[in-house]
């Protein structure tokens, strides 16, 4: 029973945030070209440029057309696996060489996921892309759960699961969500292609963890 709430529960958060995230990209700028789907997922993934971008590895640059023909075609000099992090994870997408953690799990697209998920649809809505929001600011999650004028008539997850701050199987979570919402798969898998889910879920807790790592 549990197994099935959990499913149940990804499931939904999926079927939401692929309405959602197709709406914050096509509202971001410049504009995708063509439009985001909000229904169809075949048109994401690394077949358009704005999801391509956010799902590129960190190790490669989209904007080279040689990199998005290596992902396309499935060569195994592009392999995009859960060992390397997908720009979407950083501040801005910038990824630093010289200073791997400077802006990682700081992006704005994945700290609207984490509150839409665990606070409230209309939480994330408060967030501009270009915005950065640290996870490990969040301290409070049931004092940020309501917005000004808004009447609630169930409480948050967060409140639910007794979240009072950032817990690093929430960033995972909301990480792979985020990134299975950007992707073109159509339904639920734990490995899309090359890519696994479930190791990519391990890497950030595991990180997070890590002697000396801040969120802030």
């Amino acid at each position: 029973q549990l197994n099935k709430g959990a499913d149940s529960a990804r499931g939904d958060d999926a079927s939401s945030l692929k309405k959602t995230v197709a709406s914050w990209l096509n509202e971001s700028r410049p504009t995708p070209n063509p439009p985001i789907s909000s229904v169809d997922k075949s048109g994401r993934g690394f077949y358009h440029d704005a999801t391509g971008e956010l799902l590129c590895p960190v190790d490669f640059h989209w904007a080279n057309p040689r990199t998005k023909e290596g992902i396309r075609n499935y060569e195994p000099d592009f392999q995009v696996t859960a060992h390397s992090w997908p720009a979407f994870l950083y501040s801005n997408g910038k990824y630093d060489p010289d200073d791997p953690t400077k802006g990682l799990f700081k992006s704005a697209w994945l700290v609207r996921t984490f509150k839409h998920i665990f606070t409230s649809p209309s939480s994330a809505g408060e967030i501009r892309p270009d915005e950065e929001e640290p996870l490990g600011y969040q301290e409070s999650l049931h004092k940020r759960s309501r917005t000004s004028g808004e009447r609630r008539t169930r409480s948050n997850i967060a409140t639910i699961l007794g979240m009072r701050s950032v817990q690093p199987r929430a960033i995972a979570y909301s990480a792979v969500q985020l990134r299975f919402a950007l992707s073109s798969c159509g339904a639920w898998r734990i490995v899309d292609d090359e890519f696994d889910h479930r190791q990519f879920y391990i890497y950030i807790i595991d990180y997070i963890r890590k002697p000396g790592f801040s969120l802030i």
